[in-house]
């Protein structure tokens, strides 16, 4: 084993530059742009599709965020919603698919610790925090905006 004292700064970085992988930006971004544009023409269709039917432009809205986020947490269940966000990386995470997969990933995982300590418990682990701050930075917007208009 290497002692810690003999290896050098610059002896290290060059280690971590040939252990690790080049990184692919233009490759990266061109996926991430066409799978999460895909999700969103797939969000977009399914909007004007509900709006059809209901003929309310907000049921229309909530249907089509309820119906992403189902369809992500069933490709989620099965496991196949990994491998859409190691190819597509941000495309797939960032929109509402990406929160429907931090919430039911946990869930999955830790299914057979039981549904209350389990499922329950560990269901939130990731996206609780995400709940926390937005709810706190929503509210606190909501004062300011409140304020202001006094």
């Amino acid at each position: 084993m290497m002692n810690n004292s003999n290896l050098s700064k610059d002896r290290f970085l060059k280690m971590v530059d040939k252990a690790s992988p080049n990184s692919h930006i233009f490759t990266n971004c061109l996926k991430a742009f066409v799978v999460g544009g895909l999700i969103c023409v797939f969000g977009q269709l399914l909007s004007v599709w509900y709006l059809s039917l209901t003929g309310d432009k907000d049921m229309a809205g909530t249907l089509t965020s309820v119906s992403i986020i189902l369809i992500a947490a069933l490709i989620t269940g099965i496991g196949k919603f990994d491998n859409l966000a190691k190819f597509a990386g941000a495309g797939a995470v960032v929109p509402i698919s990406g929160f429907a997969n931090s919430v039911a990933a946990p869930a999955v995982e830790f299914k057979k610790e039981g549904f209350i300590f389990g499922v329950g418990a560990k269901m939130f682990v990731i996206a609780g925090p995400v709940l926390v701050y937005g709810l706190a930075a929503s509210v606190l917007t909501g004062i300011i905006y409140y304020f202001a208009k006094l």
